[in-house]
């Protein structure tokens, strides 16, 4: 069993499910940190394996059989909402680092939970941006490069 919570971006939760650059790394640190992320991300990777399957990236089958491996992973999940505390802070991270807004929540849910439980948890992105910009904000990131 996993040991301690980690944040995982959707950039990494990809890559538990479709085989690029760096699943390899992404699906060793799945397997040791227990998996924490915004509640955005499940709509984040659909949407990222749905362009696959639009360009002829992923089989019809292999979609599906994706998306019912992520849902049935997703009861093991720990999803932060989107309420006025992580909104908030986004806008602030944007203001401080420029980044898009998809990155902004992930971070801004990183940090709102390190404020919220007293925890500092890994960040682990394989976006080279969110991973500097996690870093001006003080997150511990882990960046999963594409190899």
């Amino acid at each position: 069993m996993a040991a301690g919570w980690a944040y995982f971006d959707t950039s990494v939760l990809v890559k538990r499910y479709v085989r690029e650059g760096g699943s390899r790394q992404a699906r060793e640190l799945l397997r040791r940190y227990r998996f924490l992320s915004c509640a955005i991300a499940p709509v984040e990777a659909l949407s990222a394996f749905s362009r696959r399957l639009a360009a002829g990236d992923l089989s019809a089958r292999n979609h599906g059989a994706i998306v019912s491996r992520m849902r049935a992973d997703r009861a093991h999940w720990e999803l932060i909402e989107l309420g006025e505390a992580v909104l908030g802070r986004a806008e602030e991270v944007i203001r401080l680092t420029e980044v898009r807004t998809l990155d902004a929540l992930h971070l801004a849910a990183a940090i709102a939970f390190r404020e919220l439980s007293g925890l500092r948890v890994p960040f682990v992105t394989a976006d080279d941006r969110q991973r500097d910009a996690g870093q001006r904000l003080g997150l511990e990131a882990v960046w999963i490069a594409s190899d």
